[in-house]
């Protein structure tokens, strides 16, 4: 991820981004603020809601994803979308609890990582309709690094049972 030179070339990133506690949309809006710190924000998804999935007591999920591009390496860009959980109200919790945010890392150019700590491309995106649904609005042609089939196609295999548009955020 480097010129010869040693210097960081910019990476293009996927990032999905849900919330289902509180001011959802606001929630969602502030963290591409913050985003924004570390990387240049592309285009954004529309916003989707989304039921919850396995842990089904909880509120429904609003959803969306965007494209950045980002000198952040895969593991500090992952310390920077946690600590921007944190900071926007996150508590450590069970798996698949309530959260005022989450953001995961989709995809990351074209790599495949695989540690204890993060996989890349995110995993369960060709299972998840709630994923798919904002990530092939803008990257429908973008293949994905492991099965080698486009975005697009992987919704079109899932599916759009259980999300629906609800509205827009704006990159600006």
């Amino acid at each position: 991820m480097a010129d010869v030179e040693g210097t960081p070339e910019p990476a293009l990133v996927y990032l999905g981004l849900g919330s289902n506690m509180g001011d959802r949309m606001g929630n969602l809006k502030a963290a591409i603020e913050r985003l924004r710190e570390h990387a240049v924000i592309g285009t954004v998804a529309s916003v989707y809601e989304t039921a919850p999935m396995s842990y089904e007591e909880q509120p429904v999920f609003l959803n969306t994803a965007l494209s950045a591009t980002t000198l952040l390496a895969p593991p500090a860009l992952l310390r920077f979308a946690k600590g921007i959980e944190v900071d926007l109200g996150r508590q450590p919790s069970f798996r698949n609890a309530p959260r005022p945010i989450d953001i995961d890392i989709l995809l990351y150019g074209g790599l495949v990582v695989r540690t204890p700590e993060l996989t890349i491309p995110h995993p369960g995106i060709a299972e998840r309709a709630f994923v798919l649904a904002p990530l092939s609005e803008i990257a429908f042609e973008v293949v994905h690094p492991v099965s080698a089939r486009r975005i697009g196609d992987l919704l079109n295999d899932v599916g759009m049972e259980g999300v629906r548009v609800v509205g827009r955020l704006e990159a600006n």
